[in-house]
């Protein structure tokens, strides 16, 4: 059922003639393909979000939602290591507002609570809709490091466990994931899962045309992406 709930997103995007999945979309198909991350909600006013950073856990990332906005740090739309009722009040009243005032043409659709992971190494894994190869996975160290280092590997999809294997030790900070310097090994196998689930969403899902998880932060047991971003073929 639940893959279904995440072909029904992806059909509905559509049909509204958008692009791009919203961020709670993009988790919700990623949950239904057994993606971890973690635990949100969508909240409508500061009361609700509240209630929800009590259920979900202290401390909370707080982030706009909205179709029309990419990246949400540069319009003041995110606001992290909440740890209180106050804080997370402030932060919403902060957060819209300051969309309001840089993006005043943005639709929103609520704001994000969301569960905020401890942290550890972090990783990207991602697919793009190559014209000539159809759905290619990266696998690389994540974050800002992507854009500076650039350290990622590709493989065309469909994936073996061997292929996910394969690009989580070919990329060169493969040193950081093994355990550098005294560090806690990352989580290989959640790695490898990882990859796999990704390329399984890509190749039952044609309509993606790209996919960044990134980060995905990966720790000595266990894995969860943080942010999901998804592109639809146009």
């Amino acid at each position: 059922m639940r893959i279904q709930e995440a072909k029904a997103i992806i059909k509905k995007a559509l049909a509204e003639g958008r692009h791009s999945l919203l961020e709670p979309e993009a988790k919700t198909v990623c949950i239904a393909y057994g993606i971890p991350t973690p635990s949100f909600r969508v909240a409508s006013n500061p009361s609700q979000a509240v209630s929800f950073a009590e259920e979900i856990g202290y401390p909370v990332v707080l982030k706009i939602v909205s179709p029309d906005i990419v990246h949400k740090t540069d319009v003041g739309g995110v606001a992290v290591g909440l740890s209180s009722s106050d804080a997370v009040e402030s932060a919403y009243g902060q957060i819209t507002t300051s969309t309001a005032a840089r993006r005043p043409d943005a639709r929103v659709s609520g704001v994000l609570v969301q569960k905020m992971a401890p942290e550890s190494t972090q990783v990207i894994v991602g697919s793009v809709n190559d014209p000539q190869f159809g759905p290619t996975i990266l696998f690389g160290l994540g974050g800002v490091l992507v854009e500076i280092l650039r350290d990622v590997v590709f493989r065309i999809a469909p994936l073996e466990d061997r292929d996910a294997r394969e690009m989580v030790h070919e990329i060169k900070g493969y040193s950081i994931l093994a355990g550098y310097r005294g560090s806690s090994p990352a989580d290989e196998d959640a790695l490898v899962d990882l990859i796999l689930r990704t390329s399984r969403l890509v190749m039952e899902n044609r309509e993606i045309d790209q996919i960044d998880l990134n980060p995905a932060i990966v720790y000595e047991h266990g894995a969860l992406v943080v942010d999901a971003r998804v592109l639809l073929q146009r």
